[in-house]
């Protein structure tokens, strides 16, 4: 198997950001957004199901809503991750719960650490993320070279 070469990609200004959050987060989740409204607005926003629908009637904000998180939500998500789709994950996840679809959340956070994406797991690091000054202006980063890859593995079968 070849090993990963990486390249240099770039984030836009305006990105693209998923929000993510389990049931006992929500409310937590919501009461951040409303703070952070002035920021997020300027911004696509992406949520799976029910957390869409709720920060749509909170924010008053076009939310685009994937499936729920349970039913392939997450997959949706870190699919659009690796088709360099979402630029940034605020993901509110609850370490005293356990999950039935655990094994699609950890495959999501695996898949925002290979892509090399922005993401906050908690209000604490979702305030450092949008306060950073990166967040309204583009912004390089270093990401698989999926070409590279493709090519290395194209002449190992030849």
């Amino acid at each position: 198997m070849s090993r990963i070469d990486f390249t240099t990609a770039t984030l836009p200004a305006r990105k693209r950001i998923a929000l993510i959050a389990h049931d006992h987060c929500k409310e937590h989740l919501l009461s951040w957004a409303e703070r952070q409204r002035s920021r997020l607005e300027r911004h696509e926003l992406i949520a799976t199901g029910t957390t869409g629908m709720l920060l749509n009637q909170r924010l008053g904000l076009p939310v685009e809503c994937t499936v729920s998180g349970p039913l392939g939500g997450d997959q949706q998500i870190g699919a659009r991750i690796a088709e360099r789709r979402i630029d940034l994950l605020v993901f509110f996840w609850d370490p005293f719960e356990p999950q039935p679809h655990d094994p699609d959340v950890k495959a999501l956070l695996r898949v925002a650490a290979v892509w090399n994406i922005p993401l906050a797991a908690n209000e604490s690091s979702a305030d450092y993320l949008l306060s950073s000054p990166l967040l309204d202006q583009a912004h390089a980063l270093r990401i698989p070279d999926y070409g590279s890859y493709l090519q290395g593995r194209q002449s190992a079968a030849d």
